[in-house]
């Protein structure tokens, strides 16, 4: 028996027990004729104590030679410890060593395996094996599984049941880019690694199941940002027989029910906001309802002056940021120099600062008046105190770049509470995006979202105003889930490709075992999947999805402890009957 007890259960009621503990050496204090070492596992840490007068002299000799991170196995008596660290469980008493193993040796780590260590992001990825020993990783990887259990019992007692899909599936043209696997007794042909199981789930729908989940790895070949994953993680869900408020509620019964569970806080309103509404009112189809900071568009206001950039600009629309108004001219330039930045790309901005005394002082005083100004504040919401700023330019580019600007704001106000958590649903997403590269439609979300029925006349004269039948959850400014109802009869699919650009030969290809299934009796269905990885990382109070990750891959989409991608092996290739042109 390696141990009899965990290093994190004991306390004074163990006094006077025999035990056995294994696990690392996080410190060693060696005082001469007295060594204590912390003995770190899982669940905790335990002090152990080597004392000449009570240990075996062997014993003692042995323990000097102990390094940081040995793996070793203890048999003693737990004792009170004279100096008692309140701090952890364990720290009313202390384990008299009576026996003592090595288990197997370690080399000096390449940084400290403790809760504030000195390795930089980079080291840490290349031994993440020591990394997940470090408390703040193994409890993100333990709150992961806390979710993971709670989101599994609560759909269970909803009646849905898990089933996996295939990862090697057929590539489709549709979304990001698919990871491809070249198969070997079928030469020259390829499997894709899923990017969601879509598909499948709509055919177990049309076999009867019902109420279907999976808690499944999905993959994306697609260029990396800041927080993005080439393989994540998806809470992954469908039902029959619903409509788009059956859905809802189920899935705002979810949500409540983690908050509640994880953090407890009840969430009483889940409010909804279409699409249209989230991109006016915030610049994004994700807004962060936490705090104000509302869009007001100037239009009306602004283009009536001999002010050339406003009175050719399609939008002119500005926010008030709290107290903003003490701000000093050096500070709003260095805000005008972030606007300016290549990641968001305004051109600059106009700011009008609300004095206490009711008057406005602005950079554009030459242009309008006070009466002007007291409007901008009027459409604003504006306060006394509060700075207005303004961005002009392209509808959709200059909602985006205030809206970098409102979150950026929050943010230097402490405006986003992690522990507070808003939740909104965004709904009447557009059916179909123009891409001005390819000159044609794309899906907003995929191909097989239903459109609104009363929509459906519109696809031939007005595609881009045709309504999905689709919905986003949104929490605190990410979205963590997103779905729609889907089409499940053959010739409004047909129909959905033709406007997708696919000819019905196309259309076969890729999707006929949809189709196919869709005539032996699909029944009206539709589902939703939450993004795990960014669930969790919300629920545990952060943002960096890598941090809940048991092994990810960094920016650039590599595995740096392992080393891949990486070259395979020329006999590799020939089997795949691949040739390399290097």
């Amino acid at each position: 028996m390696y141990r009899s007890h965990s290093c994190g259960e004991l306390n004074a009621s163990n006094i006077n027990q025999e035990v056995t503990l294994s696990g690392w050496v996080q410190k060693i204090r060696d005082k001469g004729f007295m060594i204590w070492v912390d003995l770190r596992d899982r669940y905790g840490i335990t002090q152990l104590i080597f004392d000449e007068q009570r240990t075996p002299k062997e014993i003692v000799s042995k323990a000097k030679t102990l390094g940081r991170e040995f793996v070793i196995q203890v048999k003693g008596t737990v004792i009170e410890r004279e100096s008692k660290n309140p701090n952890i469980p364990t720290g009313d008493i202390e384990i008299l060593v009576q026996e003592f193993a090595i288990l197997n040796e370690a080399i000096v780590p390449p940084f400290t395996i403790e809760d504030e260590t000195d390795g930089g992001e980079d080291i840490r990825m290349k031994y993440r094996y020591l990394d997940i020993r470090r408390n703040p990783v193994k409890n993100n990887l333990m709150f992961r599984h806390q979710v993971g259990m709670k989101v599994r019992n609560y759909l269970s007692e909803e009646g849905f049941i898990e089933v996996e899909t295939p990862y090697l599936i057929k590539s489709t043209p549709e979304g990001a880019r698919d990871f491809v696997v070249p198969s070997r007794m079928n030469e020259g042909q390829f499997y894709a690694l899923p990017q969601s199981p879509q598909t499948f789930k709509q055919l177990l729908m049309v076999g009867g199941m019902d109420k279907y989940f999976q808690i499944v790895k999905c993959f994306r070949d697609e260029d990396l940002r800041a927080d993005r994953q080439p393989e994540f993680t998806q809470i992954d869900c469908e039902m029959a027989f619903v409509e788009q408020e059956d859905i809802l509620t189920i899935f705002e019964g979810l949500t409540r029910h983690l908050i509640k569970e994880i953090k407890g806080i009840e969430i009483s309103d889940f409010p909804r906001m279409t699409y249209n509404q989230a991109m006016k009112t915030y610049g994004n189809d994700k807004p962060d309802i936490r705090f104000g900071m509302k869009f007001g568009e100037l239009n009306e206001v602004t283009q009536h002056k001999d002010f050339k950039v406003f009175n050719e600009a399609e939008l002119v629309v500005g926010i008030a940021v709290p107290g903003g108004a003490s701000y000093t001219r050096k500070e709003i330039d260095k805000l005008i120099d972030w606007v300016k930045r290549p990641q968001v790309g305004a051109l600059g901005m106009v700011y009008v600062k609300c004095n206490d005394d009711s008057t406005y002082k602005s950079s554009v005083d030459k242009f309008y008046d006070q009466e002007d100004l007291a409007k901008w504040a009027q459409v604003t919401g504006a306060q006394a105190g509060d700075l207005i700023c303004v961005l002009s330019g392209q509808t959709n580019k200059v909602r985006a770049q205030l809206s970098a600007l409102r979150m950026e704001m929050a943010e230097r106000l402490g405006l986003r509470n992690p522990e507070e958590f808003a939740p909104l649903w965004v709904v009447d997403f557009p059916l179909l995006e123009w891409d001005e590269e390819t000159e044609r439609y794309h899906a907003m979300h995929h191909p097989f979202t239903s459109p609104k029925p009363e929509d459906i006349s519109l696809l031939d004269s007005k595609p881009g105003e045709v309504r999905a039948n689709a919905y986003d959850l949104v929490l605190n400014g990410n979205e963590i889930g997103g779905g729609s109802i889907r089409i499940h009869d053959k010739e409004t699919q047909a129909l959905m490709f033709d406007h997708l650009g696919f000819t019905p030969e196309e259309a076969k290809e890729q999707f006929g075992f949809l189709m196919d299934a869709f005539q032996y009796g699909a029944p009206p269905h539709g589902g939703i999947a939450f993004g795990f990885d960014r669930l969790v990382s919300i629920l545990g109070g952060q943002e960096t999805i890598r941090d809940f990750i048991a092994f990810p891959k960094n920016n650039s989409g590599r595995d740096v402890m392992i080393d891949a991608p990486a070259t395979i092996d020329t006999d590799q290739l020939k089997e795949l009957n691949i040739k390399l042109d290097l």
